[in-house]
């Protein structure tokens, strides 16, 4: 039997708290074969060509019994409300969880800020 593993660099912030890079349909696929609970989209839709759209990543999310959030974030100026808000809702979620911006680093650092 093959045995599926995320194909991309996904680092721990916390315990069952991960952050990656940009995601697609079938990271989402795998994240939830590994037992992600719900994923959190710290970018804004279009930011880049190519990009998947949040609604296609919540559907397939969803699809596969997921939470999706779309939390977007500008990562030049990240706000104390962006980051109490942030706070609030992470607490919330169900984990283990999954972070995600274009390159993980505006994910990694609003968590910071929110500790």
């Amino acid at each position: 039997m093959k045995q599926d593993y995320l194909q991309m660099r996904v680092l721990e912030l916390a315990p069952q708290v991960y952050v990656s890079a940009q995601l697609f349909v079938h990271d989402i696929r795998l994240a939830a074969k590994q037992g992600v609970r719900t994923i959190m989209n710290n970018r804004a839709d279009g930011e880049s060509a190519g990009q998947p759209s949040s609604s296609d990543l919540a559907k397939t999310a969803e699809e596969l019994g997921m939470t999706f959030l779309h939390f977007p974030v500008d990562p030049r100026a990240i706000t104390e409300q962006d980051v109490e808000e942030f706070a609030k809702v992470r607490d919330e979620l169900e984990r283990p969880l999954l972070i995600f911006s274009r390159t993980g680093a505006r994910s990694t650092k609003i968590w910071e800020m929110a500790e």
